[in-house]
């Protein structure tokens, strides 16, 4: 974990000007001798002029380029350290669990049942707030995408990058993800956990009614969101660069139709409603409305809290060093001229 960093590392830019102007001093010091040596030999220039000093602008110099220096790392914002905070909030536990078999590439809901979908999640995670949100896909199996968090803005990174590809065995196993789901809650948070099914319900591999009624036994409310066409269409799929569609194994074309009856069938076992996704509407409204309106519980969570600001020590010092270069002067005291405090040559 990164315990050192800058908030506006672009003010370290500023650095560059120190060489710059270091630079441009020795070269006017330089030019300032050789106008000297005009006057005569530097020794006798010397002793007419005895209050000049080489070496006072070198230190007053020094002194203000560490000013520079201290004054651009506080533009900079330095932040040192973080530690975990427990933070408690009132929400509830949100499950979403997303169909992504080949299936719901089909176009019967524009541009295609997957990516209408993870439209339709992206929107619910943004009306959230104080709540967990998992998120789980499924095809033949179901895996877990991104585990219960409050961490939002993961959740639709990682939303981004779900397609059929990324679960190896296909098919639709609305059991698996349920079960999966009621896996996935904090135990003991009672009647603040939810979960949201988005599928087109064409279940092939298990039973999901006796999983459902497992996750109420829990007091897990299920919701569903069946998205597609019950008539029917085609799954398109990419052959050597080429738009086909779905094939079975005697050859021909595989029909997607949206399967009703078994998503209501789940959400009045649990509790939890049914919502029927189109071109207009996805139904999202329905579905953050019930959840909302469920109990919410204290969720305890564990976070890295803000970088502690470290500016003020080099806002402090930079006054330090210009209060220095302030007390140094230029040219040295008449009265005190026999008295060499900074001796050395440029």
């Amino acid at each position: 974990m990164q315990l050192f960093r800058f908030a506006n590392q672009e003010f370290l830019y500023l650095l560059l000007l120190i060489p710059v102007i270091g630079a441009l001093f020795i070269v006017n010091t330089i030019r300032r001798k050789k106008a000297l040596r005009k006057f005569g030999e530097e020794t006798l220039v010397k002793r007419l002029l005895p209050w000049l000093s080489d070496s006072r602008p070198v230190v007053k110099l020094i002194l203000q380029l560490l000013a520079l220096a201290a004054i651009i790392i506080a533009l900079a914002r330095p932040q040192y350290g973080s530690r975990l905070q427990e933070t408690r909030k009132q929400g509830v536990e949100v499950v979403i669990a997303l169909d992504v078999s080949n299936s719901m590439l089909s176009e019967d809901i524009r541009p295609d049942r997957l990516t209408r979908a993870k439209q339709a999640i992206e929107r619910l995670v943004d009306r959230l707030s104080d709540d967990r949100i998992g998120l789980i896909v499924f095809a033949g199996d179901a895996y877990t995408q991104i585990p219960v968090t409050t961490d939002y803005v993961s959740a639709k990174m990682f939303l981004s990058t779900i397609g059929p590809e990324m679960v190896p065995r296909q098919g639709t196993a609305i059991g698996a993800a349920i079960n999966l789901g009621v896996s996935s809650f904090t135990p003991g948070e009672g009647r603040s956990r939810a979960m949201i099914i988005i599928t087109d319900g064409e279940n092939h591999e298990d039973d999901p009614l006796s999983a459902a009624e497992k996750a109420s036994g829990l007091g897990i409310v299920i919701h569903t969101i069946g998205i597609g066409s019950t008539d029917g269409v085609p799954v398109p799929v990419i052959n050597n660069g080429k738009r086909d569609y779905l094939k079975d194994n005697e050859g021909n074309t595989v029909i997607s139709r949206l399967d009703e009856k078994v998503l209501q069938d789940i959400a009045a076992v649990t509790g939890g409603s049914y919502v029927r996704a189109s071109n207009a509407s996805i139904g999202l409204e329905e579905i953050f409305t019930g959840i909302k309106r469920m109990d919410t519980d204290e969720l305890e969570s564990t976070m890295y809290t803000e970088y502690n600001d470290q500016f003020r020590i080099f806002a402090v010092l930079s006054l330090i060093l210009l209060f220095a270069d302030f007390m140094v002067m230029d040219r040295k005291n008449r009265k005190l001229v026999d008295i060499r405090l900074f001796r050395f040559k440029i």
